[in-house]
């Protein structure tokens, strides 16, 4: 069972975490999530261990529960040109920066994070399996960007992303090297870039 929060000496707590750092093409995504201090709901966990259709029924659960939430993104230009570290926890300060409410603590998957406003935070890995603030933190980012890919699928249907996501799959792989990259493909990958020599 996860826990509801990190540090019970801040009652307004926010869990951060993103999705999408290792595709090869899509923004990646970042949410940031205050539950209610006794919040409990065994649904709720990692992002990973739903379904498509399990998580875009949580992300609605957990955006009626929520104190606040918000999710932002990053665009793969800038993630070219700021390395996918950098946009991804610049992500994670924009969802911050987008709650209605202002967290005391926060609370990060993973174990890289930069100062936010002198908010104090604890990295935790895997930590969207062990707190709930962040696996909902983690659902969100993950329906969010699902959401964005299949919208995407539409406009470049060869490239899978309505399965794939943007990610490396041998169908991806072999649409890249066929019909090209795209603007929403991240140049700086090697698989990426990789292509994008090999047509000139």
């Amino acid at each position: 069972m996860l826990e509801p929060y990190y540090n019970f000496n801040k009652h307004i707590e926010a869990g951060v975490d993103e999705a999408g750092c290792g595709c090869l093409a899509g923004p990646v995504f970042a949410a940031a999530v205050i539950l209610p201090f006794d919040f409990n709901d065994a649904r709720i966990r990692d992002s990973k261990k739903l379904s498509e259709k399990a998580r875009a029924k949580m992300a609605d659960v957990i955006k009626t529960a929520s104190l606040a939430f918000a999710i932002e993104m990053v665009q793969p230009d800038e993630i070219d040109k700021i390395n996918i570290l950098n946009a991804r926890i610049k992500a994670m300060h924009m969802a911050l920066d987008r709650l209605h409410i202002t967290p005391q603590y926060v609370i990060v998957d993973g174990d890289k994070f930069h100062n936010y406003k002198d908010i104090p935070y604890t990295c935790i890995i895997d930590g969207d399996n062990l707190y709930y603030s962040i696996a909902a933190a983690s659902i969100l980012a993950k329906n969010a960007r699902d959401n964005f890919m299949l919208k995407l699928h539409h406009v470049y249907p060869e490239y899978g992303w309505d399965h794939n996501k943007g990610y490396g799959t041998k169908q991806h792989l072999e649409a890249m090297h066929k019909f090209g990259v795209t603007s929403y493909h991240r140049k700086s990958y090697a698989p990426v870039a990789d292509c994008a020599e090999r047509r000139g």
